[in-house]
């Protein structure tokens, strides 16, 4: 019995797995063995400036079977959550209705797939001077700890306080809109995607093992055009942006503007990089406790 023998070839299907886990070559293993399409779930590999960076799927991989929502979104454009639900909807909608592949939805970032089978709270836009303000509370030396300290208790207890990103939006919810971030998801409407009519898989790692592979891959973005990719965006560079998010992006930045040399900037990136995968593993544990689990050591040697 192999792995792919007892995932119903009809059903959507759900991976999640930290960076380096291999969970892009399983997507792309399943939707040439049964079928259907590769839908991206990573926030990072939205961005059309990051191919390198991100790990997006290299063209050859796309070739094998079709891709959705990779480096759909240029620098600047909207993007949250939300912009990313409804980009989704209608390519489940199409498999709903018989017009459309089998969807393998696969990444990294937590909050995007815990939306989709959660659902997600209708939180009013958070107005562009509220926005300046958190940007400048963020950015003062005990501005995490003071956003932190006015959150209502509810708030506090379900995001991840050491993710600056994270606590910001819930600050800026709060500020806007006078309730808390923990009051609106309670309000939560129904989950795109039914959880009785779909596979969910996660992918876990020893944390040495996924450490070697986070730096060892490191090594290879830098030496297959990482550097270039930054170089390309540092003219309208802002390090606030969603697309700069990029994990290593900041530390190549340094380095091209003589800061730091390579060398420093491949260490840092490699520890970001290292330390993105602890929260991804984190929030992984918390809320998605019942998928099913897949050693991602034992997946790379089947998919060698």
């Amino acid at each position: 019995m192999t792995l792919f023998d007892d995932i119903p070839p009809d059903l959507p299907v759900v991976i999640a797995g930290p960076t380096a886990s291999g969970k892009s070559a399983l997507a792309l293993a399943l939707a040439e063995r049964q079928g259907g399409v590769v839908v991206n779930a990573d926030a990072l590999q939205i961005w059309d400036c990051w191919q390198v960076l991100s790990a997006r799927p290299p063209a050859e991989d796309e070739a094998r079977a079709p891709h959705l929502l990779y480096g759909c979104l240029p620098p600047g454009a909207p993007a949250s959550v939300g912009h990313w639900l409804r980009m989704v909807a209608p390519i489940l909608r199409a498999w709903l209705l018989g017009a459309g592949p089998r969807p393998i939805i696969v990444g990294g970032t937590g909050l995007y797939l815990s939306a989709l089978v959660e659902g997600l709270a209708e939180i009013p836009p958070v107005p562009p001077e509220i926005r300046a303000e958190a940007d400048a509370l963020i950015a003062a030396p005990d501005g995490l700890a003071r956003m932190l300290a006015a959150l209502d208790a509810a708030t506090r207890g379900r995001i991840d306080a050491l993710n600056p990103a994270r606590v910001q939006r819930a600050w800026e919810v709060a500020r806007a809109t006078g309730r808390g971030l923990a009051a609106w998801q309670a309000e939560t409407g129904p989950p795109l995607l039914d959880p009785a009519r779909a596979t969910f898989l996660q992918i876990v790692s020893d944390r040495d093992w996924l450490a070697a592979r986070i730096d060892r891959r490191f090594v290879q973005m830098v030496e297959g055009g990482a550097v270039d990719e930054v170089r390309a965006v540092l003219p309208h560079w802002d390090a606030a942006a969603p697309w700069a998010k990029a994990i290593g992006a900041p530390e190549l930045v340094a380095h091209l503007r003589g800061e730091i040399d390579l060398t420093q900037a491949v260490t840092l990136g490699q520890a970001a990089t290292r330390q993105y995968a602890k929260r991804q593993r984190s929030w992984f544990r918390a809320r998605m406790r019942g998928w099913r689990a897949l050693s991602a050591a034992d997946l790379a040697r089947t998919l060698a």
